[in-house]
């Protein structure tokens, strides 16, 4: 029995020594496996995919697990992916949660091997030109499957009824045939296998879901959608029993005369009423509705901003979404597609002159602000012109680059990077009662100077000719170390020129105000403008119940100089350093020769950036202990 035992153990010793060993899975695998799936199939914008850069920190779509031991998200949507998948790539990221491969151009089968990895919880495949079976090899953990818009063929795989934790199952606009499974899912919240060419009676388990879910399947019938043929047969009337129609005629017989009139008068009666409540219907429905010029609805808003349907804000108007994608311009590291952006919740952040401005949160969680344009009065080839005129122009440290743009017939978005601090605005005229501590002077003389930087950096592209058009303080966004970054340039020639708002008159040259064209020197004004808001804490406005707001900012610092010059201009919390009122008083003097009413008196930028440099400069020496200058 002893020697039978040992037997055994020795052959299956062997057994195991001749199996080869697999390799375990690790980070570098997933790499290769990435690699290797980049390299087999043609890609239009190019992936920052290399050996050598640190996978979990600057791979573009590529997210890690939080100990950044395996790849667990993969989202590569609109890149222009073309071609089949490749098998034994993807399939190989086996700790792979989530798998976004949507609206590029892939083609062909979709390799077994990738709707079986086994960690696998959410597939996005929709806007492709797949083709080909479902794969039966689905794994069992998915939760979200989106296959539409494709071209997949065959039946629904029965094995779909085995995914017990599917929440959303969507195979629209595709050529399924056949009949649909009885499937007894009992999470799923979402279906769609509408525009197919499915068969037969829809499952009593998903009659459930509306008849959105199943349109455009001219054989499908049951409820919700009409009744299939022969379901309800009438019973055949026996031998024994009268005809229908005798049975109908001698039932009318046996009715009287009185009777009869009472029930046809009561009809009129009910067809009366009925007439006029269609008649009130019908002109409570053209007396409440707007005429719009366009297809876009403004969305409903809830207390603080926040939007209850964001996709009514700025994407309603979004109609052709397949021939006019999100263009994004190159060095962007973003990875989402117009899908995303128009599911993403909002929040509505400012409206101005030009548009409205949102904060949009991505479902993985990116933040970017969007603009949605109003009153864009150029054609499609002049305005994507200008975006990559904008795009180009914006490769400068103290500007806040345009990330994305979508062009159509009624919308027009821009997507911007989103600074969690915010505008130039907000932080000088914030609620201070929130405990946010209010600049010293140091940040802002280096928030001005960044300004001055970046306007002059936009001055000088174009052939000299390149303008803003319409700066103010909040369109200065502050990065986290509080230099100045200025946004939304370049707008000003793709818009119609309305009247001035009132709280942008003094942000504007008078001779814009006159001739409605701005020019470089109106945007020295606006500058000048800015450095006095940021002198006075007063904004350049008359705004009710606010103290931080003056009519016209430029003449009422004016009139005050005039009298005497005190201290009486400057910012109360600037006063508490009587040290720096010296360079303040300067920093004045910019100011008002920015904002000198003849165009041809107002200082270049370069000049401005000078100034501003001296003055930096005499402070940090002011500030500087004697032993440290003797040491110098």
């Amino acid at each position: 029995m002893q020697d039978h035992t040992l037997i055994a153990f020795v052959a299956v010793s062997l057994l195991f020594t001749c199996i080869p060993h697999t390799k375990s899975a690790d980070l570098n695998s997933d790499k290769q496996a990435l690699l290797a799936f980049a390299a087999s199939l043609p890609h239009g914008r190019k992936l920052n995919w290399s050996s050598t850069a640190p996978l979990c920190t600057s791979w573009v779509g590529v997210t890690c697990t939080p100990d950044n031991s395996r790849v667990q998200i993969l989202r590569l949507p609109a890149v222009g992916l073309f071609g089949p998948i490749p098998s034994d790539t993807l399939g190989k990221l086996d700790a792979l949660e989530v798998l976004s491969l949507r609206s590029n151009r892939l083609t062909v089968d979709l390799p077994p091997d990738v709707g079986s990895i086994p960690s696998l919880h959410s597939l996005y495949l929709q806007h492709n030109n797949l083709s080909g079976i479902i794969p039966t090899a689905l794994t069992s953990s998915l939760t979200f499957l989106d296959l539409s818009y494709n071209t997949f063929d065959g039946e629904i795989p029965l094995r779909v009824q085995n995914l017990t934790q599917l929440t959303a199952l969507l195979l629209q606009n595709n050529s399924l045939s056949g009949p649909i499974p009885d499937l007894q899912l009992p999470k799923l919240r979402h279906l769609n296998v509408s525009n197919n060419n499915l068969s037969g009676p829809i499952p009593p388990s998903l009659q459930r879901f509306p008849s959105s879910s199943f349109l455009g399947n001219a054989f499908l019938c049951g409820f919700p959608l009409e009744p299939c043929p022969g379901t309800s047969p009438s019973p055949s009337p026996s031998p024994t029993s009268p005809s229908p129609s005798k049975a109908k005629k001698s039932f009318w017989k046996r009715i009287s005369t009185g009777v009869i009139i009472a029930i046809a008068a009561a009809g009129g009666v009910l067809l009366l009423i009925l007439i006029v409540v269609l008649l009130i219907c019908i002109f409570k429905r053209k007396k409440h509705t707007e005429p719009t010029t366009t297809s876009v609805s403004k969305g409903k808003t809830v207390a603080g901003g926040r939007v209850e349907n964001p996709k009514e804000d700025y994407s309603s108007g979004v109609q052709e979404a397949e021939r006019n994608k999100l263009v994004f311009f190159e060095g962007c590291s973003y990875n989402f597609d117009l899908e995303d952006l128009l599911r993403a919740s909002a929040e509505v952040l400012g409206k101005g002159s030009y548009g409205t401005t949102y904060k949009a949160v991505l479902e993985d969680g990116t933040t970017v602000v969007v603009k949605r344009l109003k009153e864009v009065v150029v054609g499609k080839k002049d305005f994507e012109q200008q975006m990559e005129i904008i795009g180009r122009v914006g490769q400068h440290q103290n500007i806040g680059p345009l990330r994305a743009y979508y062009y159509s017939k009624d919308e027009k978005l821009l997507v911007y990077d989103y600074v969690p601090i915010g505008s130039l605005a907000a932080v000088l005229h914030g609620n201070k009662t929130a405990g946010r501590a209010p600049l010293d002077w140091e940040t802002r003389v280096k928030i001005s100077l960044g300004v001055a930087r970046g306007i002059a950096h936009l001055h000088a592209e174009g052939g000299g000719k390149f303008i803003h058009g319409n700066l103010k303080s909040s369109n200065i966004l502050l990065s986290q170390n509080h230099d100045g970054c200025v946004s939304e340039f370049g707008l000003a020639q793709l818009m119609t020129i309305p009247p001035a708002p009132a709280r942008l008159v003094g942000y504007r040259a008078p001779e814009v105000l006159e001739t409605k064209k701005p020019t470089q020197k109106s945007d020295v004004y606006s500058f000048g403008v800015l450095v006095l808001e940021m002198l006075t804490g007063k904004a350049p406005l008359r705004s009710p119940g606010r103290e931080d707001s003056v009519e016209h900012l430029p003449r009422w610092v004016q009139s005050v100089v005039r009298e005497e010059w005190t201290a009486e201009v400057f910012d109360v919390d600037l006063l508490r350093h009587p040290t720096i009122e010296d360079e303040m008083v300067q920093m004045l003097q910019v100011a008002m020769a920015c904002v000198a009413t003849p165009p041809e008196q107002r200082p270049k930028m370069d000049e401005v950036i000078k100034r501003i440099l001296e003055i930096r400069n005499s402070y940090s020496e002011s500030r500087t202990p004697p032993d440290d200058k003797a040491e110098g």
